[in-house]
């Protein structure tokens, strides 16, 4: 592959969840960094994991799958992406195309999820032409809110933003205010 070619990538790892998963994070498509890595937001200068720390004032967790998997469901959450496979140039969201998505109902058949958080507006796009269709045909509604992207991209957004712009997933988490049906906050980036 040549650093300027748009590349057909297939999601090669599957979500991480568990029976207890209440919401799901997702992103468009793992990077190259992740997809190398076998694991979400892998990339050292996203922001993700710094983020999900400081929501839950905890340290951020090393960056080995294991512990980061441990780290999300220990919070009730699952990560995946809403991309299953596409066309894509390096790992800009805006050059996506050919998209086939991910299977989000059967996770819903499998976790008791009832909020999907997606991460940056091409993946709130994504998720909202893609597989709310399938999800609503399907007799699900879970409360879709669409958050900032957390990758370096987003340099428009300090950390100290991000962790306040990601406050809803902890209010969901922890008894607060549930969000709405979907907040179509696309966030600019």
């Amino acid at each position: 592959m040549t650093a300027g070619s748009v590349t057909h990538v297939t999601h090669e790892f599957g979500p991480v969840w568990d029976h207890r998963s209440r919401v799901l994070i997702l992103g468009s498509i793992p990077s190259p960094s992740s997809r190398d890595a076998g694991f979400y937001y892998m990339f050292p200068r996203n922001r993700f994991w710094p983020v999900l720390a400081a929501l839950f004032h905890q340290p951020v967790p090393e960056p080995d799958p294991a512990v980061r998997a441990r780290f999300v469901l220990n919070h009730y959450i699952a990560l995946w992406d809403v991309i299953q496979e596409c066309d894509i140039h390096g790992a800009s969201d805006a050059s996506i195309t050919n998209v086939v998505p991910t299977d989000i109902a059967g996770l819903l058949d499998r976790a008791p999820i009832d909020t999907i958080f997606t991460t940056g507006r091409k993946a709130g796009q994504l998720y909202r032409r893609y597989c709310l269709p399938d999800l609503e045909k399907k007799g699900y509604r879970p409360t879709m809110i669409n958050l900032p992207s957390t990758s370096p991209a987003n340099a428009a957004m300090s950390l100290a933003d991000l962790i306040k712009a990601y406050q809803p997933v902890s209010k969901v988490l922890y008894g607060k205010e549930p969000g709405r049906q979907d907040n179509h906050n696309d966030y600019g980036e």
